[in-house]
């Protein structure tokens, strides 16, 4: 069901929104709109305007610099330049409203909203219009449009941004099934994560992720990952795959959820300690080694990306209590790699280490 709902939404086109920027001025003319990339639009005199942007994904991640590429031409060449506007804007996807990104005009320019002071156009080249995005941020993957704007006619393409990051489950310390969808929000931002979206979650169940707890998405559907039917998960009948609930009350239904961390600039690493620790010892710890106490989804972004393989179990920002195994081994769980957990254990309690962050 999930995967059918996000079909129409990939063949929508991106609106123009307000038309006067900051001086800025951009027809609202539907006949102006062009889904495509690369495909050029005739002038007057018989000159097509063409815009190239990558039709693969661009991957990269939380706290990097990326250029999205977009050059433009005419065919044939023209002799002589000419003024063209420029607008990049994001979609909108799962509900999210559109944002405009940035709009120009020869070395004039106005970036919009999170993204002032963070993104710039490149202009190297002649006829180069690709946009770099500094300092990326969860919420900046997504499907972003460039646009040429040549007198009454333009031309746009799209670019995909997606960070390299991993899907983790999370629960309530309360228990199985107690988030809402806007509390699901909340608890993976606090995870240093965001709620993943359906793309992510198959993309980590083909990658083996298989868990048999529903969990909210980003488009709030409710859907699990399965690898290995069984009888307490849809039952043996079934063929593996992505399950869906389908479109859930974001306030009154309650499930877990899924998280999406991306890969860090800073190190997680377990402690060395002569003691164990309660969950205020932990904190203070990490602090007086010139770091913080580790959070869920630096944890598994540390297991994923720079191989963190400990057996021993620690504390986490949110009480929890888990370790990272790359390489299972006798007497470390399961024989799977994966992130172990013990749960929510009494925070007075003296049996576990802690995992703290350093960021580079």
């Amino acid at each position: 069901m999930g995967l059918l709902l996000l079909v129409p939404l990939l063949l929508l086109p991106g609106s123009y929104g307000l038309p006067f920027y900051n001086g800025f001025y951009y027809s609202n003319s539907a006949n102006d709109q062009n889904p495509g990339n690369g495909h050029g639009k005739d002038l007057l005199n018989g000159v097509k305007l063409v815009v190239e942007t990558p039709e693969e994904t661009l991957f990269t991640y939380q706290g990097a610099s990326v250029i999205l590429p977009c050059r433009y031409h005419y065919e044939p060449a023209l002799g002589s330049p000419r003024r063209v506007r420029i607008k990049w804007w994001k979609l909108s996807e799962n509900g999210a409203p559109e944002k405009d990104v940035l709009v120009a005009i020869g070395l004039r320019h106005r970036s919009f909203g999170d993204y002032q002071g963070r993104v710039h156009l490149r202009q190297e080249k002649e006829h180069d219009v690709s946009l770099e995005i500094q300092d990326l941020r969860l919420e900046d993957y997504g499907r972003y449009r460039c646009e040429v704007i040549d007198g009454l006619e333009d031309e746009s393409g799209l670019v995909e941004l997606e960070l390299r990051g991993v899907v983790f489950p999370y629960q309530s310390p309360n228990g199985r099934y107690q988030l809402n969808f806007h509390e699901g929000q909340q608890v993976c931002a606090e995870q240093g994560a965001v709620v993943a979206s359906f793309e992510q979650l198959f993309r980590a169940w083909e990658e083996g992720l298989d868990w048999c707890n529903a969990g909210w998405l980003q488009d709030a559907t409710v859907q699990y990952p399965i690898m290995l039917p069984r009888q307490p998960c849809g039952g043996p009948g079934l063929a593996p795959g992505v399950r869906s609930y389908g479109p859930r009350h974001r306030r009154l239904h309650r499930y877990d959820v899924f998280c999406f961390a991306t890969a860090l600039k800073g190190r997680v690493y377990y402690l060395e300690h002569p003691e164990k620790l309660t969950l205020t010892e932990a904190r203070e710890a990490c602090q007086e080694d010139d770091a913080t106490i580790a959070k869920v989804g630096q944890l598994f972004a540390a297991w994923k990306f720079h191989g963190l393989d400990r057996c021993d179990a620690g504390w986490l920002a949110d009480g929890s209590v888990r370790y990272p195994v790359v390489h299972p081994h006798p007497n470390c769980g399961p024989p799977e790699p994966g992130v172990r957990s013990f749960g929510f254990p009494d925070p007075q309690s003296r049996l576990y280490g802690v995992y703290c962050y350093r960021q580079h």
